[in-house]
């Protein structure tokens, strides 16, 4: 009776064998992609995100250029000192040229500097750097009155600066964009200009 049962089992598989059935199971690879996907993803997502954060930083220090060479005609044409603007008041109207894209009252730093010459300026660009750099290092916040504002009169060069920490959020792949303390980039404009010659004295 057993080996009845055997015959007819082995009969079976010979058959199914025949049909291809079972060739086709041990070939069935349902969900090798899922599998495969997993493996990948968070090397994937990892890098797509680097990439947008890498563009949103270009993209928001372009924004910043365009902002701070609208801004500073208002300086180069005397528009600011006839007005008597102030810090507070040239940061003002930089922010209502801002779009919502930063944190413009809360996180923008404004420092405008009158040098004698362009030498004198050219010299003195690294070590305004340098300081910039060494107030935004230390675990305290900078205030604006760390900041210069000096608007000069007709003729006067004049260097505008505007700051702003950019937060980074995706450290990842070994693309670290963070320069300052608290996963934040340094993102600073800056545009250099001789006062046209208006009419006025600028104080």
């Amino acid at each position: 009776m057993i080996g009845g049962i055997q015959a007819r089992l082995a009969g079976v598989a010979q058959r199914l064998l025949g049909r291809g059935i079972m060739r086709r199971l041990v070939r069935q690879q349902d969900g090798a992609a899922a599998v495969e996907f997993a493996l990948v993803a968070a090397p994937f997502l990892a890098l797509m995100f680097a990439i947008m954060e890498t563009a949103m930083v270009f993209f928001a220090s372009q924004s910043l250029e365009t902002v701070a060479a609208d801004s500073a005609r208002l300086i180069m044409t005397g528009q600011a000192q006839s007005q008597g603007f102030d810090q507070d008041k040239f940061k003002q109207a930089v922010c209502d040229k801002v779009a919502g894209l930063f944190d413009c009252m809360g996180g923008l730093y404004v420092d405008v500097q009158t040098y004698s010459s362009f030498a004198t300026m050219s010299g003195g660009a690294t070590q305004k750097l340098n300081d910039i750099k060494a107030l935004f290092d230390s675990s305290t916040p900078p205030t604006s009155d760390q900041f210069s504002y000096q608007a000069g009169g007709p003729g006067d060069i004049v260097v505008v600066r505007l700051i702003y920490l950019w937060p980074v959020y995706v450290p990842l792949l070994g693309l670290d964009l963070a320069d300052m303390p608290g996963n934040k980039r340094l993102v600073m404009a800056t545009v250099a200009f001789r006062n046209e010659p208006y009419q006025g004295d600028g104080t």
